[in-house]
């Protein structure tokens, strides 16, 4: 077995290692909510969105081509036949991961919801400075920097009216009985969330993956360029959907505490609503947008909205301090160990 195919099957492992992480890392954005309120047990959340996750990963391709196309340039290596240059580009991918999974655990180990995405992203970015590989700032501009700013305050901005309007429109109902209707209606928002989370986040890794492919030289093997369209072949999409579910039912409980219960207590009203309005968000990126935005920021920042109805003092803002750094230094870090990582990884390439 030659060196290129080895780098090829390590470096796919490796993506559904991060595929798996990005799952319990951040299975909490889709049930944290429902849990805290407790419309749902534990268990039956995770296994709901496990479900979810593998749906949601099954239908949409756009994110992963965003992923795969749009944010560095690495054509120098993807259609080259030298192996050299192939084992180059490989070694890329490779500590763009390395970045991404060494960031997930270290915000995990703290509890802090950030961004797996980003953290793929910084990752790819950090790796691609190492390599002295072209950075597409204008796709990154517009299809990550923009929405990463975007998402949360439209997260927080949507949650905090449609909270009001709820809270106006239920007003005169009573109040325990209401409770146990949107305990119930939770059921169905989490698993809109959790779909959303698959939609756009198992895409990503089908994106690196394939970014792998081309990078081996097995593009064509695998039908990855079909008519110059880049395309998903089945079963990275099967593989990628079935990590993230994984990850997921394996539950990340230190960052579910934090968005369920430490930045704010969660009554089923906003539960719902929080759920509900980061679930059209997720869904309107990727289908209308195609960008790679982050399911952490999204329910995090709607979170804080429905939770500022109560009054401002009901956020903790300590806690939603913390995980707001944590957002901003995810880019940053994953970058500087990727690019780390890649540097060692140069030293020992042919």
């Amino acid at each position: 077995m030659d060196l290129n195919l080895i780098l090829v099957i390590v470096v796919i492992v490796i993506a559904l290692g991060f595929d798996f992480t990005n799952g319990f890392h951040d299975a909490a954005n889709a049930i944290a909510t429902s849990v805290s309120t407790r419309a749902l047990t534990p268990r039956a959340a995770l296994g709901m969105a496990a479900v979810m996750n593998i749906v949601g990963a099954l239908l949409g391709t756009e994110v992963a081509k965003t992923i795969g196309e749009g944010i560095i340039d690495i054509q120098q290596f993807t259609y080259s036949t030298d192996p050299t240059l192939q084992l180059h580009g490989l070694g890329i991918i490779l500590a763009a991961l390395i970045g991404a999974i060494t960031w997930n655990l270290i915000t995990w180990w703290f509890g802090l919801p950030s961004s797996s995405s980003h953290a793929l992203i910084g990752g790819l970015v950090g790796a691609g400075f190492a390599s002295s590989t072209t950075v597409l700032w204008g796709g990154i501009t517009m299809q990550v920097i923009i929405p990463m700013f975007l998402s949360p305050l439209v997260g927080f901005f949507l949650a905090y009216l449609f909270m009001e309007l709820t809270l106006f429109a239920v007003r005169k109902l009573p109040y325990h009985r209401t409770m146990r209707k949107f305990r119930f209606a939770q059921t169905v928002s989490a698993a809109a969330m959790a779909l959303g989370h698959g939609l756009q986040d198992a895409q990503k890794t089908m994106g690196i993956i394939v970014m792998a492919l081309l990078a081996g030289g097995y593009g064509e093997t695998h039908s990855v360029i079909v008519d110059g369209e880049l395309t998903i072949p089945t079963w990275v999409k099967l593989a990628a959907a079935l990590a993230i579910s994984a990850g997921t039912y394996s539950g990340g409980w230190r960052i579910m505490r934090t968005l369920g219960r430490r930045v704010i207590e969660l009554d089923p009203a906003r539960g719902f609503i929080a759920e509900t309005v980061s679930a059209t968000v997720l869904y309107f990126t990727a289908f209308v947008v195609h960008a790679p935005i982050s399911t952490t920021h999204t329910i995090t920042s709607a979170i804080m909205g429905v939770g500022a109805t109560k009054r401002l003092s009901a956020v903790r803002w300590g806690v939603a301090g913390n995980i707001v750094v944590a957002w901003f230094l995810t880019l940053p870090a994953a970058a500087a160990v990727a690019a780390i990582i890649y540097r060692l990884l140069h030293l020992v390439l042919p």
